[in-house]
């Protein structure tokens, strides 16, 4: 008794796929892994092309030149923004319950941006940390 390949086992794939590769997986509804719900709570980030700066449910973090810093909530005393001097920066410093501080700067493309970022910044903020 001889077996015979199915119909299509010999024929070159229709899309160009080299020969061998089997159909796509599953879809990930199919997977035991429940999916990853994101965190709740606004978010704000602010990027230029060395530092950056996120607000969100987690806290504030900076990114200054490829070294990074994160502040959860928790150990955070307060947090201050202003616009640099040129009106084109958007200057944040996180206070610690320590009393440490610690800054990040991230230019602006332009003013117009800059009031964008503050228009978001300052809801966000409120978000996380309420005035008493």
């Amino acid at each position: 008794m001889t077996t015979q390949p199915p119909p299509y086992g010999n024929q070159p794939h229709p899309y160009g796929a080299p020969p061998g590769f089997g159909p796509p997986p599953p879809p990930s509804a199919f997977t035991s892994q429940p999916p990853q719900e994101a965190p709740g709570g606004p978010e704000f980030m602010a990027v230029d092309r060395h530092n950056s700066i996120v607000v969100d449910s987690a806290g504030v973090a900076f990114e200054d030149h490829g070294h990074s810093a994160e502040f959860p909530w928790h150990e955070i005393r307060s947090v201050h923004y202003k616009a640099g001097p040129n009106g084109k920066t958007l200057m944040m410093a996180v206070v610690h319950l320590d009393s440490r501080f610690y800054e990040c700067v991230v230019d602006a493309k332009s003013r117009d941006t800059l009031g964008r970022w503050f228009a978001q910044l300052a809801p966000v903020l409120g978000y996380y940390r309420p005035l008493a």
